[in-house]
């Protein structure tokens, strides 16, 4: 196709070279140096997507991270497509591949238009109004409606195939923004020796300089002092340029997160796709901290708001300045430009030089006489005191209706002008994002219009346009003297040079086209509806009608919604307030947040030497924490209750072996080793015996249980922890900080083991007599190896640490061998419990197994509230030992008062229920008029073969007192009435530990 609207001489790009690409299935060339954006603009497409509630058609507003607009679908293969990024700010590429959103089936004929005749019916927040009945609806059905009906691109759905890189960077100085502010304090810092980063979101540093129609800087040309800067700064061994790179949040301590685009997007000075590997990060998250940050982000034009100015062919007017001067674009061969600010000129006489028909239609009754006669010279018809009050379109505007502005505010003579390009400028917003992001406050400025950077808490100052100054010059200055400490800064203007853009006379039926923000939809109706029906804070009417959300962030769209809500309220702008910006500022990747960390890199899975064997018997899987765990091991066509139920009773009946290696094991030894665990559990330590075991409780400083476990005292100054299978790390790390914090001076050392042991259980009354065979050097007979005792030994001729230990309630023996060794010992235990028809059994028939005992699991029985005392184990605490985490907290008066949930079990009264964990539990049943709150919860609950019936276990207020008596438990329907017992179901003499 050919580019029609490309200038034959000018701009920046590369006309010895043409890119191939592809727009909606459309083939198009451009050039090196181009966007996404220009080259379309270059190949006469205006129409390139659809607003996101009434599918309006919409057209290219801006040049860069302004644009509401143009947000398309970059396809780069399986996983690799990119939503709402703006073509703006896509450098085109060879085989660069992009679609519309947001349409169907096309972009020229979309069904989804007829909101846009239906928007009399669909104003701000009328499904909040409207979906309110059946109740039951809203996310059945009119929520999934609603959703496929409006939004954005879609989101992907197959992983990410690429990698992303993250570093930490430090420097005396970090400035954002690379235009003439910024490249002049990068300019003079670099010379005084300082470590400075600059970063700036596009591909050149300068690019404005090189749009703009100022001649000098600084006695140069604007073009060629951008040329000799960025020569003599790319010799600065102290500056690190980072061009591509988007500062997108702002944090504590001048701590900034930068985005930095490496991947296929190409370049605009090497503008081949350089493809993401494995090797090439496609993105790099850069996470600076300087001791001083300059903001020099600029600032961003403000549209104007009347009927249709949100048609194909209505862009800002800068952005028409750049495309023209940048890119060698003319987007317009018949152009009226709508001026409520001096710089609007700029742009219509660059129009004009680059052959277009030109006419200003200027909103202030007075215009300066330089404008004007710039105007004149350049063979440009000026209308002040006209504003435009509609435009008349077909697939892209073609013509702009202007009304004679009396006075009085009046309407006088009504003027059609044909035209095939609107450009609007209404004044400029200085870009306070990321100075709002560093806790900082910002102040009305009367002559800009506009909020301008006021104090920071952090050391931070903004430069340039950004602080609301206004011409290169003023710029260069400003980016020169914030750099050094006392320098004299530029005043801000004292007088207006622009009036706020939100223009007089509007009807109500002119309201409903005449849009604040483009890209949620918000018209002046909707703001003017918010106000009505109450929401007269700027945070709330945002919230009400979505101003300024999204991705747009409020750019183009905020002061000029304060203004119409000031003007609802019948106050000024400032008085209405600002909303609060926060990070990002623009949409940021969450491959580049994620970094590395991801797939087994942000969650490894761990197995145990056991798992193949796992494999190969048929289990089913879990995950706990990291941990992959056999659940269950079912035969051909069982499922898991009935797979669980058998496991059980073969347990009970004869044998059954358990793969216990997750559970977290750390060594403590030293000569004080015994002190130290004295200290940090509740139990006493120093006098037990080498050769036994003891279970152990750990509680916080705060007196809440934190973890359990057994442990085994195999030397006078040697003790083998066990903690739960997620609290491994945890426990790890809290005995390492009081040992190294509070207990620095005891000689004592902490060393993890969780995967040097393999840990094999064998539990039920045939356990002896399976490992008889296989154990050599290890008396198993109940007068040498009694419950609860450790011995060292040898198995199938490996070495072992031998715990006679049980967590079912019957005979029981946990292997400690060798990680090396473990699936050969489980071989050989297996092999030998089949000949009494053992099984192997998983985590859930754990489960069944320690609750009819009553043993508890931390996490599930505590939930960070629960001391020993509540689940029956205050008998642990170490009456007559010293000090110890938590004593002190357990002896407050709160913690030993009567009414606090204690453990309990149920049993439901029909004998057939099965309690939900999680159910809360009432006094009375709910259909009881009579004041009903919980007075405790559900917290373990299974079918139970050896109790013929499903149990329980709960926490319930003043539970001990509560044995004997009937509560309620909630269900999905009802309740269900049960039984308060103790939390023992099963042998609770302990007859069958002892056997």
């Amino acid at each position: 196709m050919s580019q029609s609207n490309r200038l034959p001489h000018g701009g920046t790009i590369d006309r010895s070279r043409k890119l191939a690409f592809e727009f909606d299935g459309r083939r198009f060339t451009g050039h090196p140096g181009d966007t996404l954006a220009s080259a379309l603009l270059a190949n006469g497409v205006h129409l390139v997507g659809r607003s996101f509630k009434y599918h309006r058609p919409r057209g290219i507003l801006g040049a860069g991270v302004e644009e509401p607009n143009a947000l398309v679908t970059v396809h780069r293969g399986p996983g690799r497509d990119d939503p709402n990024t703006r073509a703006t700010a896509i450098a085109l590429f060879d085989g660069l591949s992009a679609s519309s959103q947001n349409r169907r089936p096309s972009l020229r004929f979309d069904v989804g238009a007829v909101n846009s005749w239906l928007s009399p019916l669909l104003p701000a927040g009328f499904y909040y109004k409207t979906f309110l009945w059946p109740r039951s609806a809203w996310h059945r059905f009119y929520e999934p409606w609603i959703r496929s009906k409006a939004g954005l691109g879609p989101a992907p759905t197959l992983p990410d195939p690429d990698c992303y890189a993250q570093r930490f960077a430090h420097c005396d100085l970090l400035i954002v923004g690379g235009g003439p502010a910024g490249l002049a304090a990068a300019d003079s810092a670099t010379a005084q020796g300082q470590r400075v980063i600059l970063c700036d979101e596009r591909d050149e540093l300068g690019s404005t300089l090189v749009s703009s129609g100022e001649a000098l800087v600084e006695g140069l040309p604007a073009a060629e002092w951008r040329r000799r800067l960025l020569e003599a700064l790319a010799t600065r061994p102290n500056l690190r340029i980072l061009p591509r790179t988007t500062a997108f949040g702002y944090f504590a301590q001048n701590f900034v997160g930068l985005l930095e685009r490496l991947g296929d997007q190409g370049s605009q000075a090497h503008s081949d796709p350089i493809p993401p590997t494995k090797q090439r990060a496609r993105e790099k998250l850069w996470q600076v901290r300087a001791s001083r940050v300059i903001l020099a982000t600029g600032a961003i034009e403000r549209p104007l708001v009347f009927a249709g100015n949100d048609r194909p062919g209505v862009m800002l007017a800068s952005a028409a300045q750049s495309y023209i001067r940048q890119y060698a674009v003319l987007p317009g061969r018949r152009v009226m430009v709508c001026v409520a600010d001096d710089s609007g000129y700029e742009a219509a006489i660059a129009c004009r030089q680059a052959g277009a028909e030109v006419a200003v239609s200027d909103v202030r009754m007075q215009v300066t006489e330089a404008q004007a006669a710039s105007a004149r010279a350049a063979g440009i018809e000026d209308l002040p005191g006209c504003v435009p009050t509609g435009t008349g379109w077909k697939h892209r505007v073609h013509s702009l209706r202007v009304h004679q502005l009396h006075g009085d505010g009046s309407f006088g003579r009504r003027r059609i002008h044909q035209c095939d390009l609107v450009l609007m400028a209404g004044g400029w917003t200085p870009t306070v994002h990321l100075h709002s992001q560093s806790r900082g406050t910002v102040a009305w400025n009367d002559a800009l219009q506009a909020f301008v950077p006021d104090r920071s808490v952090q050391d931070v100052e903004s430069a340039g346009a950004c602080r609301g100054l206004a011409g290169l010059g003023s710029c260069v200055a400003d980016g020169r003297a914030v750099v050094t400490a006392g320098a004299a800064r530029s005043p801000l203007p004292a007088t207006s040079r622009s009036r706020l853009a939100v223009l007089p006379g509007f009807a109500e039926h002119d309201a409903e086209t005449a849009f604040v923000d483009f890209q949620n939809d918000v018209t002046v109706r909707d703001i003017r509806l918010a106000i009505r029906e109450g929401f007269t804070s700027a945070e709330l009417f945002k919230r009400y009608t979505t101003l300024g959300m999204a991705t747009d962030q409020g750019r183009t769209s905020n002061l000029n919604g304060l203004a119409v809500a000031a003007d609802a309220l019948g106050c000024t702008a400032p008085q209405v307030g600002l909303t609060t910006f926060r990070a990002p500022y623009t949409p940021v990747t969450f491959g580049t947040l994620a970094g590395q960390q991801r797939g087994l890199d942000f969650e490894p899975v761990r197995v145990t030497p056991i798992h193949q064997r796992a494999v190969a018997l048929g289990a089913v899987f879990e995950d706990v924490g990291q941990w992959k765990r056999a659940r269950f091991f079912p035969n051909r066509g069982e499922g898991m209750h009935a797979a669980v139920a058998r496991e059980c009773r073969a347990t009970r009946e004869s044998v059954g072996i358990f793969d216990a290696s997750t559970l977290g094991k750390i060594e403590v030894v030293g000569p004080d080793a015994a002190e130290f665990m004295d200290r940090i559990y509740i139990n006493a330590w120093s006098r037990l015996q080498p050769g036994r075991c003891r279970y152990g409780v750990m509680v916080r400083d705060d007196g809440f249980i934190y973890d359990d476990g057994v442990v085994g005292r195999l030397a006078p100054d040697r003790f083998h922890v066990t903690t739960t299978t997620t609290g491994a790390a945890r426990v790890l790390h809290h005995m390492e900080d009081y040992l190294q914090t509070e207990f620095s001076g005891l000689r004592a050392w902490l060393t993890s083991t969780t995967e040097q042991w393999a840990v094999i259980a064998v539990q039920g009354p045939n356990a002896r007599r399976v490992l008889a065979p296989l154990v050599h050097g290890i008396d198993l007979e109940r007068e040498s190896f009694p419950h609860m005792a450790v011995r060292m030994g040898w198995i199938c001729g490996v070495a072992t640490r031998l715990f006679r230990v049980s967590f079912t309630g019957e005979l029981g023996f946990e292997i400690n061998v060798p990680a090396a060794w473990g699936a050969m010992i489980w071989e050989a235990v297996y092999a030998e419990a089949l000949r009494y028809d053992g099984v192997a059994y998983g985590t859930e028939t754990m489960h069944v197994l320690r609750a009819e005992k009553g043993y508890i699991i931390v996490g599930q029985e505590t939930d960070g509230t629960v001391t020993a005392a509540d689940v029956g184990l205050d008998g642990l605490i170490g009456k007559d030992k010293g000090d110890f985490v938590g004593k002190r907290s357990l002896q407050r008066a709160s913690l030993q008062t009567g009414s606090r949930k204690t453990l309990v079990g149920l049993l439901s009264c029909d004998g057939r229920s099965l309690l939900e964990e999680g159910a809360q539990i009432l006094g009375a049943p709910l259909s009881h008029a009579v004041a009903n709150r919980s007075i405790g919860h559900v917290t373990s609950a299974y079918e139970s073969v050896a109790c013929g019936r499903p149990i329980a276990l709960a926490l319930l207020s003043d539970g001990r007192a509560r044995v004997g008596q009937t509560v309620h438990v909630t269900s999905r329907h009802a309740t269900i009435a049960a039984k308060v017992t103790g939390p023992v179901f099963y042998d609770p003499e302990g007859a069958r530990l002892a056997s």
